[in-house]
């Protein structure tokens, strides 16, 4: 999906050949067999990451044209890829009118005389896209959106996770949340949402154990009790959830109405919040997101849910962007 929205942002005229990699070591691997002038990196990948491709290609001595192309836009990502020898971060979706101006300016590009064929096009045209990568991917531009909401609001560095995409059953999203559990407690807070035929609720999951480091970083003066802990989490929903489903929308061409958060459980094990909010849960599509801080511990999961009646709704709107 992600390579597929470059291609499509790309000049359509431009006379090169195209090579792909799903990951940072299939991309060294790539580079180091035949030599290539671009390469357009995404950060957040299986395997070997973006930051990790940049440094490998330093140690390596592989000279190649590095543009970051990444949902990830917090300005501590920008910094680190560009004192790692990228040329350029462009973030997620690519504005083609900028992509072309960058390869302009770096001798990529020249309308005046490229070739008459259309290699990007035909490129476009054989990728095929799971709609679960789909899902995968546009929800991975919209934590990207929230990851740089919270970093500038706490001023920390968001390590970004890939998103997790599953069609369960009651069950099935029991035994998931299940195989997370651990000795900590956790605070859940669970907010519906609903607009253009797609409804659903997004559940954030607190690990006890973050809300004090959480504090420190929101500076929050004064003893923290309850209240005032319950008062910090739901700082922190409003913010991840708000970009999240905004960012979701936006790229659906769709608008969400957000009810009112509401505390699902407090200072409990998971496999008690399950119980407590196991008669809200059907079949659903979940979207799993685990967020960590650097350099804190700090950790938050965000289960994003939709109702099974808004599948088709969301595959229809997919289907335009794939």
């Amino acid at each position: 999906m992600a390579q597929k929205m470059l291609l499509r942002a790309l000049p359509k005229d431009w006379d090169v050949d195209i090579r792909f990699a799903s990951n940072g070591e299939q991309a060294i691997a790539a580079l180091n067999q035949a030599p290539a002038e671009y390469l357009f990196l995404d950060l957040n990948m299986p395997v070997m990451d973006g930051y990790e491709t940049l440094q490998a290609m330093l140690d390596q001595g592989i000279e190649c044209k590095v543009i970051v192309v990444s949902g990830d836009i917090q300005p501590e990502a920008h910094r680190r890829v560009m004192e790692l020898g990228a040329i350029a971060f462009i973030r997620k979706p690519v504005d083609t009118e900028q992509l072309t101006a960058l390869l302009r300016e770096n001798g990529g590009y020249d309308s005046a005389s490229t070739a008459s064929g259309a290699t990007t096009q035909q490129a476009t045209a054989d990728l095929k896209v799971e709609m679960r990568d789909a899902y995968q991917e546009i929800t991975n531009i919209a934590i990207g959106r929230a990851a740089d909401l919270l970093a500038r609001l706490l001023d920390v560095f968001i390590i970004m996770p890939i998103p997790q995409v599953n069609m369960l059953d009651p069950g099935e999203l029991q035994m998931a949340l299940e195989s997370a559990d651990d000795d900590d407690m956790y605070s859940a807070i669970c907010q519906g949402f609903t607009g253009s035929g797609i409804s659903g609720e997004s559940l954030l999951l607190f690990h006890e154990s973050s809300i004090e480091d959480i504090a420190k970083l929101m500076k929050f003066r004064g003893e923290i009790n309850d209240a005032a802990q319950l008062e910090l989490l739901m700082d922190i929903t409003s913010v991840l959830n708000g970009a999240c489903l905004k960012g979701i929308a936006e790229q659906l061409d769709v608008e969400f109405g957000q009810s009112h958060p509401v505390v699902l459980g407090r200072h409990m094990p998971i496999s008690n919040l399950i119980k407590t909010g196991s008669t809200r849960w059907k079949r659903t599509l979940a979207i799993e997101v685990h967020y960590t801080i650097e350099n804190h511990n700090i950790k938050c999961d965000l289960l994003l849910l939709f109702t099974e009646d808004s599948i088709e709704v969301l595959n229809n709107k997919l289907d335009y962007l794939t």
